[in-house]
Parts: structure tokens; sequence; C-alpha cells
């Protein structure tokens, strides 16, 4: 003990000088700490007040984000400031992520108490939103972490959230098995990734992604050993991004969850992992003498895999839930397309895709509740002649599977556009075989898409139902929020610029 203390004066310097450059997640610590008080004082009165004080919560963490870009500008510190003894490194990127996390959680503390069967929760949802703002500063320290401890106990801190947000309905079966499913997997793909983290430890003697030995110390190591243990670390990632093959979970947790948990699973942490993936390559890839491991190659492989598994897998589905819960797959798949540039325009373009992914399938899933809610349908058979009854919401349907398909004048297909002009700006000098492969099977799986989004409006608008049920509820709150994002969508489809000039 008594041989720490000199270093103690150091350490909490390094804490200080840290703290305001932590400030969102100081705000978002306070926000889960009021939220939850929120509803130990007012018990099952509190929910109402429990989401103005989250959503009003959030709104103060956007602005806290945007404070830190010129923050880091002012201090002449463009390229990144670590903070807290190197465990978390600050980037344009790292809060380009943050606000894009922000903004959507935001939209999602407004659905959940949208969906029926969610609301009818006996417990209410009070304990739902503290589960939430503490689960988005899980996501806040994935998009910063560069150390693997830090990187281990931010994934976790998501994931034990998310197990709670799956099995939030406990009395319902379908959403206790989900959870179950969720916490197994999650569990087994926890302890695969903190023995690869062993293993980098054992052979660098460092936990420090961008100081220290662990790069250098890897590359003096077998090869065969050094990729087996990264490999193990990139499964606990690939955990959160849902790519083949740690895929298995997500279309069984995805159904039996309720809708706007399927909607936070499907975007969130996937933003969040795609962030955390950037950090942990980085250092990697600009280390000049690293040969040990093929990065690029191993994630092409996997991207083709993902975006081939997913897409045809989803064709093949009649629940709405479980066929997005496939095509959200595909989109991790055509995401890594972006990663594998390693350039600065294809994380540009990696976070403006995934920006309007994450807003049309809230968007998509959302409009599933809906008609789940007005009438009662859950499968593709369900929708048949709806469009005619329920038109704003079918064509806020058809123009948000547009986006998600990639077509014009959505922002899908400029979100697409994007990422292919990024791959084949690094394809042309070297033409390097696995880009092409990337770029022919992105151009394909979007074709495939057509198949199963399709499947929606033309039950919608083309096929007839001699059955009809008169449900009474009325989510208008939805269709506001469909017709918005809709808009959204097809303005940046049109000018693009509006939000890219700010990646």
């Amino acid at each position: 003990m008594h041989d720490l203390l000199p270093f103690l004066p150091g350490s909490l310097n390094n804490v200080f000088e840290s703290m305001p450059y932590f400030m969102p997640e100081i705000y978002l610590a306070a926000l889960f700490i009021i939220v939850l008080v929120t509803d130990l004082l007012f018990g099952s009165n509190s929910e109402r007040l429990c989401r103005i004080i989250a959503c009003a919560g959030m709104v103060f963490v956007i602005f806290k984000d945007l404070e830190q870009i010129p923050m880091l500008f002012a201090n002449g510190q463009a390229n990144g400031h670590f903070i807290f003894s190197e465990m978390l490194l600050i980037t344009r990127t790292a809060i380009n992520f943050k606000l894009v996390i922000d903004v959507l959680s935001f939209v999602l503390l407004l659905y959940f108490g949208w969906d029926d069967r969610l609301a009818a929760h006996p417990k209410g949802l009070s304990d739902l939103y503290s589960i939430v703002i503490g689960s988005v500063f899980g996501l806040h320290l994935m998009t910063m972490a560069v150390n693997l401890l830090s990187i281990y106990l931010s994934i976790e801190m998501v994931s034990i959230g998310s197990y709670l947000m799956v099995a939030y309905r406990s009395e319902n079966a379908l959403s206790a098995e989900a959870g179950l499913k969720y916490v197994l997997f999650g569990a087994a793909s926890s302890a695969i990734m903190l023995y690869g983290i062993s293993l980098v430890y054992g052979f660098s003697g460092s936990l420090y992604l961008f100081s220290g030995n662990l790069v250098p110390g890897l590359s003096q190591v077998n090869p065969l050993a050094v990729s087996f243990a990264l490999v193990l670390v990139l499964a606990g990632i690939a955990f959160k991004l849902s790519f083949v093959p740690m895929h298995f979970w997500v279309p069984d947790v995805y159904e039996g969850a309720p809708t706007p948990i399927t909607a936070w699973l499907s975007t969130l942490p996937k933003i969040a992992g795609f962030a955390l993936l950037i950090n942990f390559l980085t250092p990697f890839i600009f280390f000049t003498k690293w040969t040990s491991f093929d990065f690029r190659l191993f994630l092409s492989v996997i991207g083709i895999i993902t975006m081939i598994a997913g897409n045809f897998a989803a064709v093949l589905q009649t629940n709405v839930k479980r066929m997005l819960a496939y095509s959200s797959i595909g989109h991790t798949g055509f995401a890594l397309m972006a990663i594998v540039t390693f350039t600065s325009t294809g994380l540009s373009a990696l976070t403006y895709y995934l920006a309007v992914y994450g807003v049309a399938n809230i968007a998509a899933l959302a409009l599933a509740t809906y008609f789940a809610n007005v009438a009662g349908a859950e499968d593709m058979e369900g929708y048949r002649g709806l469009g005619l009854k329920y038109p704003v919401a079918s064509v806020c349907f058809v123009i948000v599977l547009i986006s998600l398909t990639g077509l014009p004048v959505t922002a899908g297909f400029t979100g697409k556009l994007f990422v292919f002009s990024a791959v084949y700006g690094v394809y042309q000098p070297g033409h390097n075989l696995w880009l092409l492969l990337l770029l022919i099977t992105g151009a394909l799986t979007t074709v495939i898409s057509l198949f199963y989004y399709i499947k929606i409006p033309l039950n919608l608008f083309l096929k007839r139902s001699e059955i009809t049920e008169n449900h009474i509820t009325s989510s208008y709150k939805i269709i506001i929020l469909a017709i918005s994002v809709s808009f959204l969508l097809v303005l940046l489809g049109i000018f693009p610029d509006l939000l890219l000039k700010y990646l």
C-alpha cells in the first residue's frame, strides 16, 4: 500500500483533468440515479414522470456531446484525447457515434410506452427507463474504450442491461425464453472474449491498445497463436454486432422480446459495437510491421458470409419481427464493407449508413407495433388488406422498407452508395480480390432483400383478407413518428449533405 502512495497525487490529477471530457457520461450517471430514485419515491405512479425525466435528460446529454467537438479542436486535440490513464479515448468519430446513439435512445424512450403489450406490464415501465439509461452509459463507454479491460467492462455493462430488457415481460413465456437464450449466449461469448484477452495480455504484457507493448509484443509472437487470441476477442465484439457465426441468438431473441426492445437491440448495441471495433482495429492497422493477422481478409470473409446468410434466411421468414431480425444481420455484413476500407472516407460512410439504418429500423419496428396494436397483425398474412384501411401507416411503412432496401430516393440508397464508393475507392488502386467480392456480394444481396421487404407492401395493398378484426386501440403517436421518419429519410435521400458534412 505504501508503495502506491507516491503515485496517488498523479492519478488524482489525471482523474480531475479527465472530468471535463467526461461530462456526457457524468450527466448519464446522474440521470440514472434521478430516474431510479423517482421510481422508488412515487412507486407505480412514477412511469410518466420517469419517462419525462429520462427524455429531458437525454436532451441535455446530446448537448454535452456537441460541446465535446469544439473542446477537442480548441485544445489542439483533433486526433483524439486520452482520459482516465488511457482507458478511454475521445475522438471525433467516437463523438459522432455517441450523438447517433443518444438521438436514437431519445426516440426509443418515447416509443417504449406506445407498445400495448409492453405498456400492459403489471409493474409499469419505470424500471425499464432506468435500465435504458444505464445501458446508454455502457454504450458511451464502448465508443471510447481503448483498453482491453475497459472494452470488456463496457460490453458487460451493456449486456446486463440488455438481458434485463429482453426478459422484462417475465410473465410472458416467449419473452422469458428469449431472455434465457440471450443470457446463455451472452455468458458464453463473454467467457470466450475474456479468454482471448488473457491470451493477448499473456503474449504482450499490456492491456493498452495505443500504448505499451501490446501490438509490438504480439508481432513478435507465433502468428498462429496470435490469430487464435485475436479471433477470440473479436468473437466477443461479434456477439454485439451479431455477424456470422455469432448470430444464432438473434432471431429467437428478437421475436421473443417486446418489439421496442427488439428495436433497441437491432440498432444501438450494433452502432456502439462498430465504434468499439474501430478502436480495436486502429492500432493494428497503423502499425507498419504488423503481419501476424490479416484483419481485412478476416472481416471481408465474415462480411460476405453474413450478408449471404442474413438475407437468404430473411427470405424464408413469415413473422415480421423475425424477418427484420435476419435482415439486420444482413445490414451488419454490409456495414463491415465500410470497416475494411480502413480509411476516413469509409468511417464517414459507415457513420452515415448506421445513422439512417438505425432510424429506418426503429421506424419499421414501430410500424410493426402499430399494426399489432390496431389489427393484431404479427405475421405477413396478418397484413392482408390493411393498406387501404390504414393508408398513412402503410405508405410510411413502404417508404421505410424502400430505405432499408437501399432504393432511390431515400437515405438508405445514399448510405449504400457512400459505402460502395468508399470500398471501390480502396479497390481501384490495388484491385484487392476480397474487396471486389464484397462489392459483388453487397450488390447481389441488395437485390435479394427486395424479395422479403416487398412481401409487406404486397400484403398491404395487393391482397385481400376475408377476416376483419376490430381493435379499439389508437396508436396515433406511432403515426406521427412514422411520418417524421419517412420525411427525414426522403429528405436525406435527396440532400445527403445535410448529415454527411458533419461526419
